[in-house]
């Protein structure tokens, strides 16, 4: 794996992020299937850090941050076959690098994941609240 190179906000296209997502099992979460969707996560996403093996993405950490005070990380990625060789930990490393020292670092672990985030200096935090998009016509109507 010494020839995995990192890019920080560089190329990244809406099909290559959906590959790695399949690759990575990530994909069970996300709406691969809806490409308006998808194109726009990779489109408006504020923060990107790819790994790629010879041009081909084997993950990527995709986030959203002001930079100053909160940066969440709404996807970290890594292909399944390119898993356990710290590219994870180096994409997680180098989105920190591009923030300020006292913006912290936010994400939603997938359940099988929930090990790995502590090993990387995460702390779980018991007071996140979510809305699911398709609810928000319950919620703050009169």
């Amino acid at each position: 794996m010494d020839n995995i190179e990192y890019e920080v906000n560089g190329r990244l296209t809406t099909e290559e992020f959906i590959a790695v997502l399949r690759a990575s099992t990530l994909a069970e979460r996300r709406p691969v299937g809806d490409i308006q969707c998808m194109d726009g996560m990779v489109k408006n996403a504020i923060l990107t850090v790819c790994a790629r093996d010879g041009g081909k993405l084997v993950g990527v950490a995709r986030s959203v941050t002001d930079f100053n005070y909160c940066c969440y990380l709404s996807d970290l990625a890594v292909d399944t076959a390119y898993q356990n060789k710290g590219i994870g930990r180096e994409l997680v490393q180098l989105t920190k690098q591009q923030l300020g020292k006292r913006c912290k670092l936010i994400l939603l672990s997938a359940p099988a994941a929930i090990h790995y985030y502590p090993k990387l200096g995460f702390k779980k935090h018991p007071q996140a609240w979510v809305i699911e998009g398709e609810d928000w016509h319950i919620y703050g109507e009169e």
